[in-house]
């Protein structure tokens, strides 16, 4: 009967461990081979024994005194208990015995690391370039990487995973990791010939598909980026982060349905998350679906529960279909998070006025201008509101409007309102003409807040009078 090979590897352990205490209590002759000892501080270090992994590689040492190998172990076991010199020390009596290992190179890289001599390990490590080939290379410009990333010299990194996928076109860490560093650094051209070149060699690599379409649309190239994505999940239809990614160029495109359909394959394929219900929410929203809008802003609430946001959003659907009641409710739950909100208050005021509940409006219009002194729209809902309610205040918020925005022609036009409401025809008739030479545009908010006013012959006159001069 054959004997079990995982009983017989730790019955070998045990025996190599007797000959270590031997060895170290010096009882008998005891001799441990090379490889021996390896497997002894590889063991001592799986096991968090530093100590005694320290003392089989200085053990091993003296026995062996010509092993760059032990003397590399050795150096690693300095490394993890900081004591950087002492490890570099036994490094570089290592390479004179072995310059040909690759871990030399690596573990002397994290020594200088740790002693902030960021200057030495990437000299270290372009000279290693040199020595190696084929993977080993490949770990090496990962290494040169890090230590690009650690001392934040971003496009260096960039450099490295190029090198590494010009020399092993399918290496999938480089893949995974250029597609952020690309629109980390914003490399989005260089990429984008990059991956062509590896898509003609390995048409079908669904990554390089969608490292293209990602650069694509790092470009607002959103159709291309779209073409790219469609590859991918070809290549592979279980591609989650493809179709989150063209949910995201078709809503850029203005494209909803399309978008819905593809965000719904990542409800399919991955863990349902908030922003992907926010997202298919949102195209709703625009699509005027405002009841499956809130289906899927209430879907993303349920898992961020926290987020004022998405009830706003959820009342703005509300308001959308003047159910200025329910569109309350919601704001107050998104107010119970975020009570000084500009945007909720400004549309708590609005659902106020509907209801004509005029007092209430006014106050939350007045919370916006108090919150954000510089905001025209909250003082044009504040200063319309007033108007309509036929309230003697709205001429000196008008002038605070004015003052506040640095003369916004908007609020030209709405105090030539509240002048000619408060009978100062003159006034008003002059603060008419400049509002009509600043921004004529805006004559129809002028308007639509009192429509009557065009049976007002001056501001017929006034109006005429300007399209008049122009056309001259």
């Amino acid at each position: 009967m054959k004997k079990n090979p995982y009983r017989e590897e730790r019955e070998q352990l045990h025996e190599l461990l007797t000959q270590f205490e031997n060895l170290r209590n010096g009882l008998g002759n005891s001799f441990i081979e090379e490889d021996a000892f390896e497997k002894l501080i590889d063991h001592f270090q799986e096991k968090d024994d530093l100590p005694r992994a320290m003392e089989a590689a200085s053990l091993g040492s003296v026995q062996y005194p010509y092993s760059g190998m032990l003397l590399i172990k050795k150096a690693d076991i300095l490394l993890a208990t900081r004591r950087y010199s002492e490890a570099l020390s036994a490094l570089d009596q290592a390479g004179l015995l072995d310059s040909g290992d690759i871990n030399l190179y690596i573990l002397k890289t994290d020594a200088y690391l740790a002693l902030d001599q960021q200057d030495k390990a990437v000299v270290l490590l372009n000279e290693a370039l040199s020595l190696f080939e084929g993977q080993e290379r490949l770990e090496l410009l990962f290494e040169l990487a890090d230590v690009y990333d650690d001392y934040e010299e971003f496009d260096k990194v960039f450099d490295c995973l190029k090198m590494i996928l010009e020399e092993d076109r399918n290496n999938e860490e480089a893949l995974y990791k250029i597609c952020f560093w690309t629109d980390f650094t914003g490399r989005n051209e260089e990429s984008i010939r990059l991956h062509q070149q590896i898509i003609d060699d390995y048409p079908y690599n669904e990554l390089a598909w969608f490292n293209l379409a990602a650069a694509y649309q790092g470009l607002k190239l959103y159709e291309k980026a779209i073409d790219a994505y469609h590859y991918a999940v070809t290549i592979d239809e279980k591609f989650d982060y493809a179709y989150r990614n063209m949910g995201d160029a078709y809503i850029r495109l203005r494209k909803y349905r399309e978008a819905i359909e593809v965000l719904e394959k990542v409800i399919e394929l991955a863990k349902p998350e908030d922003v992907i219900f926010e997202a298919i929410g949102h195209c709703y929203d625009r699509m005027k679906n405002y009841a499956q809008a809130r289906f899927y802003y209430r879907k993303a609430s349920h898992i961020r529960q926290d987020d004022s946001k998405l009830f706003y959003k959820i009342a703005c659907t509300y308001f959308n279909e003047g159910q200025w009641e329910s569109c309350i409710k919601q704001l107050e739950h998104a107010m119970k998070i975020h009570r000084h909100q500009a945007e909720y208050n400004l549309l708590m005021g609005e659902c106020k006025s509907q209801l004509g509940i005029v007092k209430e409006a006014l106050q939350y219009f007045a919370n916006v201008v108090r919150v954000r002194p510089r905001s025209i729209a909250g003082w044009e809902a504040l200063i319309r509101c007033l108007y309509r309610a036929e309230s003697y205040d709205a001429l000196v918020q008008t002038q605070f409007a004015l003052n506040l925005t640095n003369g916004k022609p908007l609020f030209l036009f709405y105090k030539t309102a509240v002048l000619f409401a408060t009978g100062k025809i003159k006034e008003a008739v002059l603060q008419l003409e400049k509002a009509m030479e600043t921004s004529p545009r805006l004559l129809k908010k002028f308007i639509e807040l009192n429509p009557a006013i065009l049976q007002n012959q001056l501001v017929v006159d006034v109006v005429a009078r300007y399209k008049r001069n122009k056309s001259i």
